[in-house]
């Protein structure tokens, strides 16, 4: 044996001991914390002047149910236990200032306008029923009140346009259980092992097939998670047009293909063995193939995005400051989120930017699925605005929102966590070059971006409604559809409407329509509408007469009126169109903002239908308008229980106006046709389903005003790029070597409509 051999293996195990000291020193020291930078410092102006746009306060709402019920003269039943024939408060929600009023307010130091609110009113307890709405002011301290439904509808709104309350569902659910079941208790028993806990229901609209009616099909589902997908095959017809509950009735009983006068029809056709029964398998209470727990276990944790000098955005009551972007946001009841005074570099771009409504229109064989068009803002897209779970709705460190709202309530509610605003590196360039020719240079500007999001959860869809700021001047406007799909009982000639989903279970083919308000003041209030294309030529090359060459030239057009601006929904529409200002570039050229719309949609209802002109707006992919405070949306929440007489028709606001020089409105169309599959399957994903709009400055300024932008990176071949004075990224190590401090997780969704 080497005698020196214990000595090398006695130094070898000294560096080894050494070496892994140092590892276990480096790792037991904690990298310090990130810190945030200095806030962005705002305006003390701009905060309190976007106040003006605000929602309601909790105290506010309370003050006008308080004035409401002393001043009116009539008992008010809290909405939540109203029967239909009672009077109660539907909703209370903020009433937007006239344009003209906010904007001598923000830039002619004008008083401030009046803060007032709208309250919806149904008064079912009166010999003339009917849904009156109030403006009642000023707020805090409200002294008046005025009826302003006929200035806005041109009449009174029948009770029976009325959007259905929670309460109505109730009580229909009663009926359902205690008199239509209560008529055929051996089929239920012996089809269905029905115990009046294993069923959930889904209902349809529009309520019939003409103005008065208030008729509703009702589709029975196994009551396990992710019902939507279970359908049994009953489905039971119900007229509750009486104001009086005990009137109501069974009109039609369908099941498995088959259509019964009522329940008690069903059922003796059951005993005698005349019905042909399809027993569905029972599910477990999760839902087996409709559940969403996860089927893999957890493994290595997904990238978390994290900011590592703190948010370089601010959020006051309801005004955001990003780089050169400024705006008020706020949450309407029935349409969801809204923007207003969006400012590029301090100059408005756009007055106001919101949702109108959200429509689906339905196919299948059987009654439910072939006759549902959903209007989801009778519902309200603000009112089922989805609690949000940080690190999967939105990043874990994004800001988290509060919202307040009241409907169907003498009390306000809060939504917790109901709206979340972040910066986003989007993980891709927003412009680069790499330059090997002549000069040696790299150039380039990531692409971060600011979102504000918000998602409304209503029925068995999920909305996720986002609004995007990019450093360049542009703004977006998307909605991305998830969810669980529709579905019907697949019976007959069923795979003519959809794909097959699971034994039983029926995708129905649908439509989805997105349509937005977008009130653009590009350089003023005072725009026109100009559409840049293309066009080949053919022309000889000069230089070789001999020789012909096809080249694109430009088209220029200005539309002058309200129905040269009204372009189809499948119609081809100029590539480049865009709210021209009455002022110039530095290179000559109108300043503009230019619309871009993404859209897959399916086809529209045809024209023929009695009920087209109640979703009018869905006939063009974009309309631009005069702007009028008495056409202030496309829609209205009576539309869908009276799609027959619309009390809001948006294609009358179409006619043949001239739109040169005047305040206009873009109406934008955006939709996509959903034709279900086994990878909707437990519920349908974002990708691929996502429709919306860019607005883009189009020689609005004379250069990019990213270049601008803090986060550029330029080096060239002759210089250090390791060095942080030329290359941020450099500094990455030492000025992002930081841990996020991440709050512990929270949420508040399953208790978040508590009453404050």
């Amino acid at each position: 044996m080497n005698p020196k051999l214990p000595y090398i293996l006695l130094a070898g195990a000294a560096v080894i001991i050494f070496i892994l000291s140092c590892m276990l020193l480096s790792r037991g020291r904690r990298l310090p914390s990130c810190e945030s930078q200095p806030s962005v410092v705002e305006k003390t102006g701009s905060m309190s002047q976007s106040l003006v746009f605000a929602d309601l306060t909790p105290e506010e709402m309370s003050q006008v149910v308080r004035y409401l019920q002393a001043k009116l003269g009539v008992p008010l039943v809290e909405a939540s236990r109203a029967k239909p024939s009672d009077n109660c408060i539907a909703s209370v929600d903020l009433q937007v200032p006239a344009k003209a009023e906010v904007l001598r307010f923000l830039d002619g130091g004008g008083a401030r306008p009046a803060r007032e609110a709208l309250a919806v009113l149904y008064f079912g307890n009166q010999a003339d029923p009917n849904v009156t709405e109030y403006v009642v002011g000023p707020l805090p301290t409200p002294v008046y009140h005025r009826d302003v439904t006929v200035q806005k509808y041109g009449g009174k709104v029948p009770y029976h346009r009325r959007p259905m309350l929670g309460s109505e569902y109730k009580q229909l659910g009663v009926f359902l259980e205690t008199v239509a079941f209560a008529a055929a208790p051996t089929f239920l028993k012996e089809v269905f092992e029905y115990d009046r806990t294993n069923v959930a229901f889904q209902t349809t609209v529009p309520h019939g097939f003409q103005s008065g009616d208030r008729v509703t099909w009702f589709v029975l589902f196994q009551n396990v998670s992710g019902f939507f997908v279970h359908p049994v095959g009953l489905e039971v017809l119900v007229d509750h047009s009486s104001l009086d509950i005990s009137q109501w009735a069974v009109s039609r009983v369908f099941y498995n293909g088959q259509y019964y006068k009522d329940m008690v029809q069903l059922e003796s056709a059951y005993v005698q063995g005349r019905i042909s029964v399809e027993k569905v398998r029972k599910a477990p209470w999760d839902g087996d193939f409709s559940s969403m727990k996860p089927r893999a276990p957890a493994a290595a944790l997904f990238p978390v995005q994290y900011e590592p000098q703190g948010p370089r955005y601010s959020v006051r009551n309801n005004h955001v400051l990003f780089q050169a972007w400024s705006f008020a946001f706020g949450m309407s009841v029935s349409t969801g989120l809204r923007l207003f005074d969006i400012r590029h570099k301090g100059e408005r771009v756009a007055y106001e930017i919101s949702v109108q409504e959200a429509l689906s229109v339905y196919g299948s064989n059987c009654p439910a699925g072939m006759s549902t068009r959903y209007m989801d803002g009778s519902f309200g897209l603000g009112r089922y605005t989805s609690p949000l779970v940080r690190g999967v709705d939105c990043p874990y460190l994004a800001t988290y929102v509060d919202t307040h709202s009241l409907s169907e309530s003498l009390r306000p509610r809060k939504g917790k966590a109901s709206l979340c605003i972040f910066e986003q590196n989007l993980g891709s360039p927003l412009r680069r070059h790499y330059s090997n020719l002549q000069s040696l240079y790299y150039g380039g500007l990531v692409n971060s971006a600011l979102v504000v999001r918000s998602i409304a959860t209503v029925g068995n869809y999920d909305y996720v409604w986002d609004f995007i700021f990019y450093q360049n001047g542009a703004m977006e406007g998307k909605v991305q559809a998830t969810g669980y799909p529709s579905s019907s009982f697949l019976h007959g000639d069923g795979l003519r409407y959809g794909n097959r989903l699971w034994e039983h279970t029926l995708g129905t083919i649908h439509t989805h329509f997105v349509n937005y308000k977008v009130d653009l003041d590009v350089g003023g209030v005072k725009n026109s509408l100009v559409a840049h294309d293309m066009a080949f030529e053919m022309t000889r090359a000069p230089w070789s007469p001999e020789q012909q060459i096809e080249r694109p030239r430009l088209t220029k057009k200005v539309l002058d009126t309200e129905d040269q601006a009204a372009f189809r929904l499948q119609s081809k529409m100029p590539r480049y169109i865009y709210f021209a200002a009455n002022s110039k570039n530095k290179w000559g050229h109108q300043r503009g903002y230019r619309i871009q719309i993404t859209s897959f949609a399916g086809d529209h209802i045809p024209e023929a239908s009695s009920m087209e002109r109640a979703i009018s707006w869905a006939r063009y992919q974009l309309a631009v308008t005069q702007r009028k405070e008495e056409e202030p949306t496309s829609t209205s929440i009576y539309n869908q229980n009276d799609p027959w007489s619309p009390t809001v028709t948006f294609a009358d606001f179409i006619n043949n106006e001239t739109i040169t020089n005047e305040d206009l409105v873009a109406w934008i169309t955006a939709g996509f046709l959903h034709i279900p599959h086994s990878e909707d399957i437990p519920n349908t994903v974002t990708v691929g389903n996502s429709v919306g709009f860019l607005l883009r400055p189009y020689n609005y300024y004379d250069l990019d005003p990213s270049i601008y932008s803090h986060d550029g990176v330029f080096f060239t071949s002759q210089q250090d790029f390791t060095a942080c004075e030329t290359n941020p990224l450099a500094c990455l190590p030492k000025t992002a070597s930081c841990l996020p401090n991440f709050p512990p997780f929270t949420y508040d969704g399953f208790r978040n409509m508590s009453r404050l």
